[in-house]
């Protein structure tokens, strides 16, 4: 068995630029392949932005590393100030500050609705349960999916059932939520769905980081549009900017791929 080389994350850079979720210098691999290049990111609070560019050029695993889903080869990560513990309980408490909403929509298929939404805050949070139950179902209101709160997941539409983990992670009240995908597997009748209940956060304003296809969503909900590309961040623009007069010849090249097809 090869041995595998553990580098210990850098403390915080002397510069360490202040922001809810900080990403100085970080690098990934997955074996030869380098899938995230010196990735320096800033977020601020309330900040919503949406990372877009061709497939395999980092996005989801940029995303994933935000809560340690996905351990870096070197760098720092922060949220809220607090560099990212490595394992253990603070990890634990750490992913609860960070919303995860994915492709997959992750639910326990053997709990309810409902129950999928108390759980993190019973187990994780130790809400008393009657708290926790008045916080789901307030929340599956706020996500459109209140009278499905006895179902089981396999009985919703795929729609529903992000909408339902979207309620979950908000359930545990993050700081800032990471969507990878959120949209990909589902119908097109669907995607819209989802994308509302999402706009409607980045309205109220929620810290998001989303990974998506979703051009029209880029243009309407982020502050900022980062594009990227061979595992670097290639340009980072207001979504204005970005749509009408992108600067490198890689995201001119993506745009006509996908806005003119």
């Amino acid at each position: 068995m090869s041995k595998v080389s553990v580098t210990k994350d850098a403390g915080p850079p002397e510069s360490a630029p202040s922001g809810l979720v900080v990403l100085d210098n970080v690098n990934k691999h997955f074996g030869a392949l380098h899938v995230l290049q010196d990735i320096d990111l800033t977020i601020a609070r309330g900040e919503v932005v949406v990372v877009i560019g061709p497939s395999g050029s980092g996005k989801s695993t940029l995303c994933r590393t935000i809560n340690r889903l996905e351990p870096i080869d070197s760098g720092y990560i922060a949220i809220d100030g607090k560099p990212l513990p490595a394992e253990g309980r603070e990890l634990a408490e750490l992913r609860a500050d960070v919303g995860m909403v994915f492709q997959a929509f992750n639910l326990f298929a053997h709990k309810t609705v409902l129950e999928n939404v108390t759980l993190g805050q019973l187990k994780v949070r130790k809400t008393e349960k009657q708290e926790a139950i008045a916080n789901a179902r307030k929340l599956l209101d706020r996500v459109g999916v209140a009278n499905q709160a006895d179902k089981y997941p396999a009985q919703l539409s795929g729609g529903q059932q992000q909408r339902v983990a979207i309620a979950r992670a908000l359930a545990m009240d993050p700081k800032v939520m990471l969507f990878d995908e959120p949209t990909s597997a589902l119908d097109p009748e669907m995607i819209n769905e989802v994308l509302e209940v999402m706009q409607q956060l980045a309205r109220d304003g929620m810290t998001m980081v989303v990974v998506t296809h979703e051009m029209g969503f880029a243009r309407s909900a982020a502050n900022r549009v980062v594009f990227m590309a061979d595992g670097r961040i290639a340009e980072e623009a207001t979504p204005d900017q970005f749509f009408s007069n992108p600067r490198s010849d890689r995201a001119k090249d993506f745009l006509s791929k996908i806005l003119h097809h």
